[in-house]
């Protein structure tokens, strides 16, 4: 696990255990080596998150679409390598195709999108990567739960469990990182 896409809020207006959290799986990400993949900005977790990589020695690769860097969001002084592409879609395919895992972190509508898109590429066999959800102050509980429903009431078979994974701290997700082992899962891609 070389690159690691994060999605993540551009909120600059959070509890400070969310800003924490971004930093201190940035630390753990760049002392391991690690590169952030992650959507360009100077803003919110993402930029919490992405500082600290390159502070602690990852790097960083920074995915945004035109609209965005028009409007003066963009990072690219920061980055090792720094992609323009045409739209929302073009960004999270070429965020998919570069990274080797997922992390979200707590997010709005963008993060839940991004995070939907992944879960379901990997159900349909598209990727074998992991997906992990940081549940920061129990931000994602509700969405947990919903995912449970969907299973629980068939919309989904039990296996589907297996495509992601809940971490309760930044240590727990990076355990995870380092431990995934797509055999260990019993998944195959397969409904």
């Amino acid at each position: 696990m070389k690159n690691i896409c994060v999605f993540a809020s551009s909120s600059n207006k959070l509890n400070d255990q969310f800003y924490k959290d971004a930093q201190d799986l940035g630390t753990l990400m760049g002392k391991a080596g690690m590169n952030i993949v992650y959507g360009g900005s100077r803003l919110g977790l993402m930029y919490a998150c992405a500082s600290a990589v390159k502070s602690n020695g990852g790097g960083i690769i920074g995915v945004m679409p035109e609209k965005l860097y028009d409007f003066g969001v963009g990072n690219p002084e920061d980055c090792e390598e720094f992609i323009l592409t045409t739209g929302m879609r073009e960004r999270k395919a070429k965020m998919d195709e570069i990274s080797d895992a997922v992390v979200a972190l707590a997010g709005g509508f963008g993060t839940l999108e991004e995070i939907s898109e992944m879960i379901v590429q990997k159900q349909l066999g598209y990727n074998t990567k992991p997906i992990i959800l940081l549940n920061t102050c129990g931000f994602y509980n509700n969405l947990i739960q919903f995912f449970d429903n969907i299973i629980e009431l068939n919309f989904a078979k039990e296996n589907m469990r297996k495509l992601y994974y809940i971490a309760d701290s930044p240590i727990d997700a990076m355990q995870y990182l380092h431990s995934y082992n797509l055999k260990e899962l019993n998944y195959t891609g397969k409904f």
